[in-house]
């Protein structure tokens, strides 16, 4: 076996696992490894970014695009601090992430070194919500052993983060080891007495209704579950943020199970007298605060079909919960034999067409459209429909902003072929311009996000790392001068008293072209089809700006309304 450089070793290993993009921020702390990213230059890229959430934003992105492990680098202390939004946003999400991290020398630890942390505290599974794994890799022959394991771990089971801490001296040891083989994940297949058990509890039911999402789906998955729904009739509706998982389009579809939910559905979820979860954990957003099915028992019959053993019968206790990866489950699904007449048909074409109703635009009252910032944005949202390509990824952060594309954007989705949809289950705030860039870098497809003023600015200096590397993306930039969704609780808990949420913003057009994007800004509702246009076939990225006024806050109210409702109280 030949001698290498420890931190060329890492390298090697991540070439071994299919990784072929890799982001980060360098650090002092693993310039052996980023030596070793100049050695196989030609193999692999590494993604330079301008602050480590960033960074950690867009290798979760990819980690959900691919479903592999996305992977960052950073350097120990405010670097490793900086990712914990993006671990913490892989850990909520369920999706694959490696994250590598350089330390402190052997010979410094537990002095509290230069920017030394103790990162099996910080991350560690202890605290609930970080990585699945936290591993330090003190001897360099091991280094095969432990990226093997972070890959196997990051897709096995629930998918989610793993840390691997990469101690200085350790990286510039020579060692002989070589690489291990690319591992792929291990598929849990369904217990074949279980799904005789569902198929008994669908032939007793009345009201069924499917909630599909979570991590681990790929289109095969996906067009499983579209034949199991076929062949049940069953309709489906598509848990928070994963509104790709089942074709929009399709006469079973019911809609989004998140935040701002159609009535009718969440009356419809209510009334339903058996739900199979398939694939969500079933967390707070989903469940409108453990409201539509209620903890810990639920009104509703309740199979839970989920990856993770830990996950199952952890907040809900289900009538049936089966342990399976998507792929599994979904393929054992469809084969499940339907009876010729099912009692349920008028149930699941009801709820399509309550989806189909919620679609149509809502006229916000008390607004005049000729007024400044009041831009149609359901007509803006009907211009994306119509001009971006079926397989564009769309992309978000959290803010109310993101309300009018979750309402009346139609994904294809994965039974399409293509992942669609990247937004953050956590909620975390400047994700989406990242996840944007790294959707076009990776996979070269339209890259396409909406964002708002406050969200932009958390990670808008990301541009510079699109400009940098070739990427391209297409922000829209909706601006009303406030952090919207804090105002709306604001008004809604404590009408009137306004307290910091106001933002004094910068010149977004000029900023964007300062980073290398070009930027218009658009005030009126019929310009914005151009602008669009002008943004697609442009060479590089663009950012629309649209000043918005504050009273348009959300999809069925306006801030005034919010208002005037809670001092009625």
């Amino acid at each position: 076996m030949a001698q290498r450089n420890a931190g060329h070793l890492i390298v090697e290993c991540l070439i071994a696992q299919g990784v072929e993009v890799a982001f980060g921020v360098p650090g002092e702390s693993y310039l052996a490894v980023l030596d070793g990213f100049h050695q196989y230059r030609e193999q692999i890229r590494f993604i330079t970014c301008r602050q480590e959430g960033g960074a950690a934003f867009m290798a979760e992105a990819h980690g959900k695009l691919s479903g592999r492990p996305g992977v960052c680098l950073v350097t120990r202390g405010p670097g490793a601090t900086n990712a914990s939004i993006g671990v913490h946003t892989a850990f909520q999400d369920s999706t694959p992430m490696v994250l590598l991290v350089g330390d402190v020398g052997s010979d410094f630890r537990d002095r509290e070194a230069f920017q030394e942390v103790d990162f099996q505290s910080f991350f560690g599974p202890s605290t609930k919500a970080m990585a699945k794994r936290v591993e330090r890799i003190d001897d360099a022959r091991r280094i095969p052993e432990y990226i093997a394991r972070a890959f196997a771990t990051a897709m096995n089971g629930r998918p989610g983060p793993v840390v691997l801490v990469l101690p200085e001296d350790m990286l510039t040891q020579t060692v002989d080891a070589e690489p291990l083989p690319r591992v792929e994940a291990v598929q849990a297949w369904s217990d074949p007495g279980a799904l005789r058990d569902l198929r008994q509890l669908l032939l007793q039911s009345q009201r069924p209704f499917v909630i599909a999402g979570g991590g681990g789906w790929t289109p095969q998955a996906a067009q499983a579950l579209q034949r199991f729904a076929e062949n049940w009739q069953l309709p489906v509706g598509n848990a928070f943020r994963f509104q790709d998982t089942f074709d929009n389009h399709h006469p079973l579809y019911a809609g989004d199970v998140g935040i701002g939910i159609n009535p009718r559905l969440a009356a419809r979820i209510r009334e339903a007298d058996l739900v199979l979860a398939i694939g969500p954990r079933l967390g707070e957003m989903t469940t409108s605060g453990y409201t539509l099915l209620e903890a810990p028992r639920p009104r509703q019959k309740l199979v839970h079909i989920h990856a993770s053993a830990e996950e199952l019968n952890r907040v809900y206790q289900a009538d049936l919960a089966i342990q399976s990866s998507m792929n599994a489950a979904a393929r054992s699904l469809e084969v499940l034999s339907a009876p010729p007449s099912l009692p349920w048909a008028d149930w699941a074409a009801a709820a399509h067409a309550d989806y189909e109703a919620n679609l149509q635009p809502q006229a916000l009252a008390g607004l005049d459209p000729s007024q400044p910032g009041v831009i149609d944005l359901p007509a803006v949202v009907a211009l994306l429909q119509k001009h971006l390509p079926a397989d564009a990824v769309l992309t978000n952060g959290a803010g109310n902003f993101a309300s009018w594309v979750h309402r009346y954007f139609r994904h294809f989705g994965l039974a399409r072929g293509h992942k669609t949809q990247l937004a953050p289950t956590v909620g975390a705030m400047g994700y989406g311009v990242p996840a944007g860039i790294a959707a076009n870098l990776v996979s070269g497809r339209v890259a396409f996000t909406i964002a708002g003023d406050g969200d932009f600015l958390m990670n808008g200096q990301e541009l510079a790392t699109a400009v940098q590397h070739g990427g391209k993306s297409i922000i829209v930039l909706l601006n009303n001068g406030m952090y919207g969704t804090i105002r709306m609780h604001q008004e809604r808990e404590y009408p009137s008293h306004v307290s910091g949420s106001s933002l004094s913003n910068p010149d977004f057009c000029a900023l964007a072209r300062a980073y290398g994007y070009a930027a218009e800004q658009v005030t009126r509702t019929e310009d914005f089809e151009a602008a669009l246009l002008r943004a697609l076939s442009s060479e590089g990225g663009t950012l629309i700006e649209i000043p918005l006024s504050p009273e348009v806050i959300t999809t069925r109210a306006t801030l005034s309304a919010i208002r005037d409702a809670a001092l009625q109280r």
